[in-house]
């Protein structure tokens, strides 16, 4: 199954000569977030709406944007050549979908494994497209290594500085930013998420030594901080600007917001250009970072399927214009989480659920439409 684990958070060193390697090992389990709240808005996609037409000649979105356009991939995508013919049309930046995350990195030895983020890493070069590191630290995964760390032999802030400088290190040059934290406000937004990280390390203090051993494994790269339902929950986004005025503050090297949005095709119409408003206030580039729109999700009864089709397309537009009305610097990049239908963790969850921008032969739907429409206007 690929490379054997070579390294170990007791091992600081950066191994980037390792040579990438096919990944043979199951996609896994992707644990995502219920959409929150409902929308009762009809907007102008009442029933009756008649289907978006789709130009035959529809530019490539990496064509028309001027900012990049990412989607995320598992090193499995990269045998398939329809999604590989696609992805290199379409895209000009990666995000690995787990393949950087601990669960899969840390071996239950403490070691480490880096067969299919090199493979990822290796694509993105050979095609000219960018990488975005996903992710060093989530509170919703504590490898047994770390669980079990025996301090007598390495102190558990070593062990977490370790990591990071790893795998931070080994990508230092080849990436376009990292999710540095990911989702570390809790749900309702009241404070902070409890993690492992928080207990060993303290609520504040875990994230901010993320971001500075993240700069000290690659003194360039943009840092950001990801979170998810901020378009939902205000209280939550409030939260989560909070926290990150907090970094600033302390001199912590954070750099950018990433904003994942997954929500429903029926969300109220405004609610992603609110969020991204309130994110851009404090001056930082802007990433939407896993987007994608949900057909079954939606709450709304009262809308037909060819309804939330329609709606999706709108939703698709709104967070394209949300972008464009941004200044410049502060447009960092828009990611599908899921180019086709078929690729998407949502269409797994769901089989009825037809999420993304394109559908599984590729071809692009009313989503993939507006967002070229929106990028030229």
């Amino acid at each position: 199954m690929g490379d054997s684990p070579s390294r170990s958070f007791r091992d600081s060193s950066p191994d980037a000569g390792a040579s990438p390697h096919q990944d043979q090992s199951a996609a896994g389990s992707l644990h995502r977030r219920a959409v929150l709240g409902s929308a009762l808005a009809l907007s102008a996609c009442g029933p009756g709406a008649k289907s978006q037409t789709v130009p035959a000649d529809l530019p490539p979105l990496k064509a028309v944007a001027p900012f990049r356009i990412g989607t995320c991939v598992q090193a499995l995508h990269l045998d398939d050549p329809s999604f590989v013919a696609l992805a290199r049309r379409q895209v000009n930046q990666l995000t690995p979908e787990w393949q950087m995350k601990m669960e899969y990195i840390v071996q239950p030895d403490g070691t480490f494994r880096f067969d299919a983020p090199d493979r990822i890493a290796a694509f993105a070069q050979a095609n000219g497209m960018g990488l975005l590191g996903h992710t060093l630290v989530w509170y919703a995964q504590a490898p047994d290594a770390f669980a079990r760390l025996d301090e007598r032999r390495v102190s558990f802030e070593q062990a977490y500085r370790n990591y990071i400088l790893a795998v931070a290190g080994r990508y230092a040059g080849r990436v376009v930013g990292w999710d540095v934290v990911n989702e570390a406000v809790a749900e309702d937004g009241n404070g902070w998420r409890d993690s492992l990280w928080s207990q060993r390390l303290g609520a504040f203090e875990h994230i901010a030594l993320a971001y500075r051993f993240a700069r000290e494994a690659d003194p360039h790269a943009p840092l950001l901080l990801n979170d998810y339902n901020l378009e939902y929950i205000p209280r939550k986004r409030a939260t989560f600007l909070k926290l990150a005025e907090r970094l600033l503050a302390s001199g912590a090297p954070l750099t950018g917001l990433g904003a994942q949005t997954h929500v429903a095709a029926d969300i109220t119409p405004g609610k992603i250009a609110e969020m991204i408003r309130d994110l851009a206030s404090l001056g930082l580039p802007i990433h939407l970072s896993e987007l994608d729109v949900s057909i079954t999700r939606s709450e709304n009864r009262l809308l037909s399927r060819e309804d939330l089709r329609n709606r999706q397309a709108r939703v698709y537009g709104e967070a394209a214009e949300a972008m464009m009305a941004l200044p410049e610097r502060q447009r960092f990049a828009l990611t599908l989480w899921g180019l086709r239908d078929q690729d998407s963790w949502l269409h797994q969850e769901n089989a009825s659920d037809s999420p993304a921008p394109f559908d599984e032969q590729g071809r692009p739907k009313a989503g993939a439409a507006a967002l070229v429409r929106t990028f030229r206007a």
